[in-house]
């Protein structure tokens, strides 16, 4: 795991040649994600310059440092991530007469693969988590690359019309001189819908991310074209139409055994976040079964509100496979401590209070001298493993349908009803807003993770279309921007995303649309981001062998009925799990990773944080409604109403915009 950094003056004459001072800052202002090492490349024609830092896992030596080249120079890469194949390919590509200089550097793997295979044909063959800069000095071509699912990020900004920044993090493009630095509104607006921004928008104007399955291309004299390369949903044709669960139970078996075994792959120490939850277990039981040396096992807590914790299940676990098991302790200091660095860990906002466990969890790993760790993400996206989507799933299929075989004005006059009755009664908002999108002809789901609702949205910003993008008329001409994300209306970014579910798999079910939704959003910007920043702040590579794109190409063709068989969320999992884990901790309630934000929200921290929210010029802005945020933080903590979500989501930006702007 590593961070790169890069700069292409791809204008027909470039006015600089590439500074390496410049190229310098950006790769060390990410010096957490590769401690190890570092290199810098820059081109004899001044046109292109390649920075990394390196955090050493596969191939210790010397050879195996980036940037990397092929035998003549003429094409050099850096890479971030893991390629959990390169010794399959590797053999493919002696065969076919390329010689290597290291020993099993997967880095060296791709070089040779671009050469022999192209960008396509090496992107199809590659099987792990990536982000990739390819310069190819013959053809003056640029080629930036994210993984199929989102598990590594590459952010790029487009500056001055004929410069490309780009890196792992966007506080590497920050270090830029010409870099911009502003507030992106469409971001802004999208991000109070969905906990985070969803690609290729980031927070800051000018600055954007690739989507998941992407990969941007740009030629000297050339204008940057994005192409989606892999998409889940083109992944089969149809869902499957078997019956009979074992045929399912034993696959997922197969692909998931294989994929916790790839993930192994490595030449130092490792480990798993372990919470003695179904999926953690699994996968520590595979780690075990598959290892021949020592599983490290961690679990976090909290001294101040122990009802969250699970340490007494994650220490059975440990105990049922023998792990060296290791936790940590964390209480509402440790979270304040922690605060400012989050903000410029996370880079842009990420809703989510699990960042906070998260951090001290993964600085246990790394002062326990293991680097490399295991995480369960993914499992419950693909397997229906929410409490939420059952609820979902049920709404569709029992009311919405019903409801909306009325009249549509019959539609209309209800939702109205129960929106004036919400006015009154708070509990009845999450209904008035069911029925306002069924009349409104609106997906019933949006994410897993939707924070302000429309009309929530409406009150906290009662003229959305006053807030304007800044997103610089050059991108927008070239056409690197999705029209859905352009709407003040999040609405059409959830449209989009059931239209292409529906396009590439028609007979995708509910749930598989839903599936699909996560897989584009929540998944690879919420989830996998909080992960990659987070883990990579303390030095530690994180690995997800539950998103081992073979096993997500299979569970995603099957069927709702099988994945919520009987009425049990995670059903086949659980099945799954069986074979590995006793039967009670299986089928336990599930509790969740969490963070007690809502009881520190009621305190000292409270307060703090409306003062904050307050006084934050962000919030200043005339379309946004301050009483309305006032009233929210009033109701949290008088205990009427839990706004904590809300409330959350809200400081999360503004502490982002007195971080990276210099404002209170």
């Amino acid at each position: 795991m590593c961070g790169i950094a890069g700069v292409f003056h791809f204008g027909d004459r470039p006015s600089q040649p590439v500074d390496p001072a410049t190229l310098v800052r950006m790769r060390d202002r990410m010096i957490h994600r590769g401690p190890d090492g570092e290199g810098l490349w820059t081109s004899e024609h001044g046109r292109v310059g390649l920075a990394f830092r390196r955090l050493s896992i596969l191939d210790l030596s010397e050879q195996a440092l980036q940037p990397m080249a092929n035998e003549d120079g003429r094409v050099r890469i850096t890479f971030n991530g893991e390629i959990y194949n390169h010794l399959d390919l590797r053999r493919q590509l002696v065969a076919a007469g390329h010689t290597f200089r290291t020993d099993h550097s997967d880095t060296e793997v791709i070089v040779h693969g671009y050469e022999e295979w192209g960008i396509e044909g090496l992107l199809q063959r590659l099987e792990g988590m990536f982000g990739i800069a390819i310069w190819d000095d013959r053809s003056q071509r640029l080629h930036l690359v994210r993984d199929r699912i989102g598990i590594k990020p590459v952010y790029w900004s487009w500056v001055a019309g004929e410069r490309l920044l780009w890196a792992s993090e966007i506080k590497g493009i920050l270090a830029h001189p010409e870099a911009p630095r502003g507030v992106e509104h469409r971001a802004l607006l999208h991000y109070l819908t969905f906990m985070t921004t969803p690609a290729p928008l980031t927070m800051f104007e000018g600055v954007f991310k690739l989507p998941a399955g992407h990969r941007l291309e740009v030629a000297v004299g050339g204008v940057p074209s994005v192409h989606r390369w892999w998409d889940l949903a083109a992944s089969g044709s149809q869902l499957f139409t078997e019956t009979d669960e074992h045929f399912y139970i034993q696959e997922i078996q197969r692909l998931l055994e294989g994929s916790v075994e790839r993930h192994m792959m490595s030449d130092v120490p490792y480990g798993a976040f372990l919470s003695g939850g179904v999926d953690s277990s699994t996968n520590v039981a595979l780690m075990k079964k598959y290892s021949d040396r020592t599983v490290h096992t961690f679990t976090v807590g909290f001294s101040d509100h122990t009802h969250l914790n699970e340490l007494e299940h994650a220490d059975r676990v440990a105990k049922l496979f023998g792990t060296q098991h290791h936790q940590v302790l964390i209480q509402e200091s440790d979270m304040l401590g922690y605060l400012d660095q989050l903000v410029h860990t996370q880079d842009e906002p990420l809703a989510d209070w699990v960042c906070i466990p998260l951090y001290f969890v993964s600085k246990l790993v790394r002062d326990s001298g293991v680097t490399v760790v295991q995480v369960g993400e993914g499992s419950d996206e693909q397997f229906c493993g929410y409490g939420s989507y059952m609820a979902y799933l049920k709404l569709q299929d029992r009311y919405a349908r019903a409801y909306r075989l009325l009249p549509k004005a019959l539609q209309r006059a209800g939702a109205g009803l129960v929106r004036k009755a919400a006015g009154r009664k708070l509990g009845l908002a999450p209904y008035a807003e069911l029925l306002e999108r069924i009349a409104r002809d609106r997906e019933v789901f949006w994410t897993g993770a939707h924070v302000f609702n429309d009309d929530l949205k409406h009150r906290l910003i009662p003229e959305a279309t006053a807030v304007p993008s800044s997103i610089p008329p050059q991108v927008l001409a070239a056409g690197l921007i999705p029209p859905e994300v352009l709407a003040t209306d999040s609405f059409a970014i959830v449209q989009a995303q059931r239209a292409g579910a529906e396009r590439l798999l028609p007979s995708a079910d509910y749930l598989s649309r839903m599936t699909y939704a996560e897989f584009q959003t929540r998944l690879p910007e919420l989830l996998l981001m909080r992960v990659d920043k987070v883990t990579m702040s303390t030095s530690i590579e994180s690995r997800v062998p539950f998103l081992d794109h073979n096993l997500v190409a299979f569970s995603f063709r099957i069927p709702q009925a099988m994945k919520t068989r009987h009425g049990v969320s995670k059903y086949l999992m659980k099945k799954v799990a069986e074979s590995y884990l006793p039967h009670d901790l299986v089928h336990r309630k599930k509790m969740g990773f969490a963070a007690p934000m809502s009881q520190w929200l009621q305190g000292d921290f409270g307060a703090r944080v409306e003062a904050e929210l307050l006084a934050s010029p962000l919030f200043q802005a005339p379309y946004f409604n301050r009483d309305r945020i006032a009233e929210m933080l009033r109701e949290h903590r008088s205990g009427r109403l839990d706004n904590s979500t809300q409330i959350w989501t809200l400081y999360n930006v503004a502490a982002w915009h007195r971080h990276w702007f210099g404002t209170a």
